[in-house]
């Protein structure tokens, strides 16, 4: 974090000299509304301080409906931040991050991603999980989609134009907390198998995947979040080497840690905790500041207190950083003052002028040997063939919680509207991993009577991002072969893949 000031820090020790020991570990929850049994149940325990964050609860008169209660009928009115996933969009979906480096250009994926922020702050989110600036070098791990690729320079570079992007002017009515994830080394997971184990030589870990971190954090990134992965056999929400040694001890870091999604208690599953109280102690000491989706920190951390186990000082240390993190934002006098829904910023013309150009940037040409390129417009006719030439969903890509596939325009209807009677279409393949050939014939006769063939081949999105690896990168299911009969024809083919 860039500054901070004094009167901040003066307000924080203040209210942490206020607090009741549970409502310190209140603030360390990150909660969804599955917790709870009812809305009253709910709203009980954001007047008690019970809970610091919720993740997944948006729409701004139900955000500002739960802050207000925060703010006016809690005992201290601590406000709470409400997280969602928003990487390459909110409504108007941009290319995946992997895309959108492609491009590279910095200028155009900040905009795009203070787009996103503009539009998700509207319906009261105020924290995103984004960037993911994890490196990899192995294609088939399935969340190279979200990341900005293999080289921590690049990485570097968009990891603080997002981060830019993303938060804005922090006192703003726009600005969402950024997060970069995930801390750290998790897309070196053996095998591209996801949450597999990691080893990075100490040289290899400060040369290449910290270095994305630290330009995160120089660009004022308000969170990090910690990963899944084992790092040289610690879990790395309790590797005291990296989150305290490295990130607290030598970077001086002043944001807060949160967990990834139940990451403290899969320290269990890890062989490195014993049970979830063990578990809670780890990570609480090695430096995670709030638990995402999980209850070890609520139902342990007062116990472990009790037995001397930790101190009340290292809660006061976690509590310190959370609370930092919402003066930042100015969420104790922002108040809920947009608590009428505001669609106006959804997908508006501006948005989607840069959500296209954002995409033709992302395009990469891999060869154009016999000079197809570029299509004259004034073409006789052409054949729009493959799966993924009308897969309205698919295109969006991985990570779209909020994503509209009616707002989608494949390729089909682009062209019918461009061309009109020139275009044929055939799909050949109802979707990528389809074994059957009874759609060829459609597409063969489609490209005899057409001058070129464009080709929309790849995979739907499900088959990248987060627990969707591919051990064999590839065309799926018939594609390859569906290509080879088209290419018969003897008519020009350009392929273009969608995929992750």
């Amino acid at each position: 974090m860039k500054t901070e000031s004094v009167y901040s820090n003066e307000r924080i020790k203040d209210l942490i000299g206020q607090m009741t020991l549970d409502e310190k570990i209140g603030q360390m929850f990150q909660a969804h509304d599955a917790f709870f049994s009812s809305d009253e149940e709910l709203k009980k325990a954001i007047k008690e301080g019970k809970v610091g964050s919720f993740l997944n609860i948006q729409g701004s008169e139900r955000v500002a409906e739960l802050q207000q209660i925060a703010l006016a009928e809690s005992r201290l009115g601590i406000p709470l931040l409400f997280g969602r996933d928003v990487i390459h969009g909110y409504r108007t979906i941009f290319p995946i991050p992997l895309g959108m480096a492609s491009s590279w250009d910095t200028v155009m994926v900040k905009k795009a991603m203070r787009i996103s922020a503009v539009e998700a702050a509207s319906m009261g989110i105020n924290w995103t999980f984004a960037p993911m600036i994890d490196i990899t070098w192995d294609p088939r791990w399935g969340r190279i989609a979200e990341s900005c690729g293999e080289d921590p320079f690049l990485t570097s570079q968009f990891a603080k134009a997002m981060v830019e992007g993303i938060q804005g002017d922090l006192k703003g009515p726009a600005a969402l907390a950024a997060c970069a994830k995930h801390f750290v080394g998790y897309g070196m997971s053996e095998a591209g198998r996801d949450y597999n184990t990691t080893y990075i030589p100490e040289p290899l870990l400060r040369n290449v995947h910290l270095k994305p971190f630290k330009a995160a954090m120089d660009a004022g990134a308000l969170t990090f979040m910690s990963a899944f992965n084992d790092l040289n056999g610690v879990p790395t929400s309790g590797n005291e080497f990296t989150l305290k040694t490295i990130l607290r001890d030598e970077w001086n870091y002043r944001g807060m840690v949160v967990s990834d999604w139940a990451s403290i208690e899969e320290m269990i599953a890890h062989g490195f905790a014993t049970d979830r109280k063990h578990a809670a102690e780890i990570a609480v000491k090695a430096g995670v500041d709030m638990e995402m989706a999980t209850t070890s920190y609520v139902e342990y951390l007062k116990q472990l207190i009790e037995e001397k186990k930790i101190s009340e000082d290292l809660i006061n240390q976690r509590v310190e950083n959370i609370l930092r993190v919402k003066f930042e934002l100015g969420l104790f006098e922002k108040g809920t003052e947009n608590k009428a829904l505001n669609t106006d910023t959804i997908l508006v013309k501006s948005h989607l002028e840069h959500a296209r150009e954002m995409a033709r940037n992302s395009m990469v040409l891999l060869k154009n040997e016999s000079r197809t390129l570029p299509l004259s417009k004034d073409i006789r006719s052409l054949a729009i063939v493959g799966p993924l030439a009308d897969a309205p969903h698919d295109q969006l890509g991985t990570w779209v919680f909020d994503g509209n596939s009616d707002d989608s325009v494949t390729p089909k209807y682009a062209f019918q509207d461009m061309l009109g009677g020139r275009m044929n279409f055939a799909s050949g393949l109802e979707y990528s991993r389809d074994k059957s050939t009874s759609g060829f014939n459609n597409a063969i006769n489609a490209a005899r009577n057409s001058d070129v063939i464009l080709f929309f081949a790849g995979e739907e999105s499900i088959l990248s991002g987060e627990a969707n690896s591919r051990g064999i990168i590839d065309l799926p299911g018939m594609q390859t072969e569906l290509l080879q009969e088209l290419k018969k024809t003897g008519k020009p083919v350009v392929l273009i893949v969608m995929a992750g």
